[in-house]
């Protein structure tokens, strides 16, 4: 983080700014704040405004909340500009459903630097993380997802440790540790949101999560070992796992999953379509699954089935760049380029940063 402070420089109260501003004095021994901007290496005080002592008091916030003066910055910025948090949250939900996803971290970022032990700042900041884990899947960057996933889990380990968590980051915890099959972990966080929570429609949905929780018995041990060595590249370790949880849970859905997850990895599309047609079988048509077994199908020759599948799954979810992604791969397989174009530039309208559509372009463009 220290090079995002690299042009901050500190300069005395200059004479011409007011010392007093309502009930807050400025401390004429204290340094104030100032970025340096790109055109030039030299600040001229004269010129000095508010609006850039707090612009770079809220930076330090952001990335240095430990500063020595950083609770004086924040009696500054607030008595300077009080409505600032409301405007700043604003401006920040605004820019993360834009995709302006950096700016956006940076102001959820000065926001809890400005207001510590404000949980509302931390669940923003959550799942600002946890849609750039999303946007890098979906670009095919396996890397920055996972880098983004672990700043979410960090986060929501910093709501849990508060004396009293608010509801809505028992929620969100819960669900991101269901989304990534940690059901051990989000478990007791949906179970305390039913019981705390106000928005009987969010409780709903927290209920029927527990309820495949606990009538599948997803948390237990030969499932959650099995998840974690697929996903850390242990396929068949994990496969011989799950398939030990499935000899006493024939039924369970989520576990055939797994193991034709485990057998696409591998690339063993046979058994990996036998165990998500099972999942079909025994669970909702989700678009994950069709898509894998889309690819199984594909993978096998079988162009139509996978056609099928991949309508199907994007009519279920008709922004998911891997589904596009796929059609495009399929066009190509059936030789008509010009679709497969479309497809690809479909995916790169909605991800203007996915390498695999960007490759596909250019492979096609080469042909």
């Amino acid at each position: 983080m220290i090079e995002k402070l690299a042009n901050i420089i500190f300069i005395s109260v200059p004479d011409h700014l007011d010392r007093q501003i309502g009930s807050f004095r400025i401390d004429p021994e204290r340094m104030l704040p100032v970025e340096m901007t790109s055109g030039g290496d030299r600040h001229d005080i004269h010129d000095l405004a508010w609006e850039q002592i707090v612009a770079a008091m809220l930076k330090i916030l952001a990335y240095a909340p430990e500063h020595e003066d950083a609770s004086y910055y924040r009696d500054f910025v607030l008595a300077v500009t009080p409505d600032l948090i409301a405007d700043l949250t604003e401006t920040a939900i605004v820019k993360t459903n834009n995709g302006d996803y950096e700016l956006a971290e940076e102001i959820f970022l000065a926001l809890r630097g400005l207001q510590p032990g404000d949980q509302r700042a931390l669940v923003n900041l959550a799942l600002l993380y946890e849609q750039r884990a999303e946007t890098a899947s979906r670009a095919g960057n396996q890397p920055e997802e996972q880098e983004y996933l672990d700043r979410a889990g960090e986060v929501y380990q910093e709501l849990l440790a508060a004396d009293e968590p608010i509801p809505e980051a028992h929620l969100n915890a819960g669900f991101y540790y269901y989304r990534r099959r940690d059901y051990e972990q989000a478990k007791p966080r949906l179970e305390a949101y039913t019981e705390r929570g106000d928005d009987e429609e969010r409780k709903r949905e927290a209920q029927d999560v527990l309820q495949e929780i606990e009538s599948q018995d997803l948390t237990h041990s030969l499932f959650r070992d099995a998840y974690e060595c697929i996903r850390d590249g242990k396929e068949t370790e994990g496969i011989e796992l799950i398939e030990s949880f499935l000899e006493s849970h024939p039924d369970v859905w989520n576990a055939w999953f797994l193991l034709g997850w485990g057998h696409r990895r591998l690339r063993n599309f046979a058994e990996a379509k036998s165990a998500f047609e099972k999942t079909l079988e025994l669970g909702p048509r989700k678009p994950d699954t069709l898509n894998e077994l889309a690819i199984c199908h594909l993978e096998l020759d079988d162009t139509m089935g996978a056609r099928a599948l991949l309508t199907e799954a994007l009519a279920s979810d008709p922004e998911n760049t891997k589904i596009i992604a796929n059609l495009g791969i399929l066009a190509l397989k059936e030789g008509d380029s010009d679709e497969a174009a479309g497809y690809f530039r479909t995916v790169l309208e909605i991800e203007p940063d996915d390498r695999v559509a960007q490759a596909y372009l250019d492979q096609i463009a080469d042909e």
